[in-house]
Parts: structure tokens; sequence; C-alpha cells
């Protein structure tokens, strides 16, 4: 992997090569992909403050799945990045429909980020929060059956008071981010943060991205963009509609490798 832009604190790579990811832009380390990925650090003296980061894939042509699932377009670098950010992550959050179609598990212990995790303070994995007004789910999967940690259900206070009870007794915990039915993507942070979990992390789907940048609340976007062109009608990575005034957000890194670009944006 090679980088292409400089990453916060660490040094750029030599023209000989030399550098992050070993000679000749070598696989990077665990330790050095959370390295470029580490959340920002919490102000001095300060309470720390939710940073809510997106990690999403798309092809030349903006579509974010094939056949209705996004690892066609992945590929096995993408997948060590992914791993990464989930174990930076206190919390993972996605949307109901993402977890039925992608057939979502409980987030796995990583022995390579045991350490590091408990030095922070954090759980063995992240928990993983999805995002849903129906709690339409099937609570016999594992992903509520067997977590490492319990799988937390984000709705409003309207919610389908049997269906709350379902989540419960598979053993979730119902966290209301809305006075609705459905959520409010700023209360949902700010209920995770209250919680303790400050470094977020969404996985989409596209739905639920776009509910997260029309409310503003989105503080970076880890893309990327993979060397293929599908057509046809694929979402987008953000649906939903459109913000009033585009928000604008920086580059902060950019690796890529066999034309796979794996980008970094932060809100400037």
């Amino acid at each position: 992997m090679r980088r292409l832009f400089p990453v916060t604190d660490q040094t750029v790579p030599t023209a000989s090569g030399e550098g992050p990811g070993g000679p000749d832009g070598g696989e990077w380390s665990p330790a050095e992909l959370a390295a470029a990925y580490a959340y920002p650090e919490p102000p001095a003296g300060g309470r720390p403050v939710p940073w809510l980061r997106a990690n999403m894939v798309a092809t030349l042509d903006g579509a974010a799945q094939h056949d209705g699932k996004s690892q066609p377009i992945s590929n096995a670098t993408d997948m060590r990045i992914f791993g990464t950010l989930r174990a930076l992550a206190d919390v993972v959050v996605v949307g109901a429909e993402t977890v039925r179609q992608e057939g979502y598990r409980p987030a796995r212990v990583r022995a390579e980020f045991a350490a590091a995790r408990a030095a922070a303070g954090q759980t063995p994995v992240p928990a993983i929060a999805v995002v849903t007004a129906g709690l339409e789910l099937d609570f016999s999967l594992p992903l509520f059956t067997s977590p490492e940690v319990p799988t937390l259900i984000l709705t409003g206070a309207a919610a389908a008071p049997d269906r709350v009870l379902a989540a419960e007794k598979a053993g979730a915990r119902v966290v209301v981010a809305g006075d609705g039915v459905g959520v409010e993507p700023a209360r949902a942070v700010q209920a995770l943060g209250e919680l303790g979990h400050t470094r977020l992390l969404t996985e989409g789907g596209p739905r639920l991205l776009g509910q997260l940048v029309a409310a503003g609340v989105l503080d970076e976007l880890c893309l990327t963009v993979a060397p293929m062109l599908t057509a046809g009608d694929a979402q987008r990575i953000a649906g939903g509609p459109s913000v009033a005034v585009p928000r604008r957000f920086a580059l902060a890194s950019l690796l890529e490798e066999e034309g796979f670009l794996f980008s970094r944006y932060q809100r400037t």
C-alpha cells in the first residue's frame, strides 16, 4: 500500500519507498493502520466529544452496492481497513435495512487490537447500534443472542411496545433517540455519548448515511473508491433529500493499492 498524501503525525515515505508500510510500500501492520486512522484526541482537560465517522465503499460510477451488497466492490485491503476502523470504535452504528441485507453479525474480538482497546478503556469489541423505527428485526440472530457486548437498538419514543419488549427479551438494550417513531440523528449521537461512546463509526447503509449528512452530524468520511464500473441503478453511498448548502470536507489522507483509493475526509 502506498500513501499518496501525508497523515497527521506520521512521516511521508521517502523517494526510495521507505516509511510506514515498509520498503516499496509493503503491507501496513495493524498498528500502522490504527495510527493512520486514529480518532482525534479529546481537548486537553475537557470532556471527550463524540466524533462520528462513516466508512463506505463506492465504484468509479458511484455505486455503493452490486446485487444489493457491498462485498462485490470491496477487496482484501478494504476489509483490513474495515476491521481496523471497527477495532478503533466504541460503537458501530448501522441501519436496520443494512443489518437485514448484509447479514450483520456481532463484532469479533481481534487479538492484535486487544491491548490497545484495554488501554483506552474500551470493551473488547465495539457494540453494534441498530437504527430502526419499526424494530422489524430477527431477534433470534447472533447479533442479538450472542454478542460480546449487548447490541443497542436506537429508536424513537413512539416505537411499538411489543417490538421493544421483544428486543429487550433478546438481550438488546433499547435507547430512545427521538420523540416520535423514528430516530433523530443528533439525539442518537448525544445518547451514545451519554453512554460513554465517543468514538462512533457508521457503516451505513445509504439511507442512514443520508440522514446523518442532512442533520449535519457527520464529522468524517472514510471512502474506498473501487476501480470498477457497474452502471445499473445501484444506490449511492448516501440517499434521501439533498442538503440546502453542501458542506465542504478536507482531505486528511489518501492511500492507494492496486487501483483502489482509500480516502479519509474530515469536516472543515
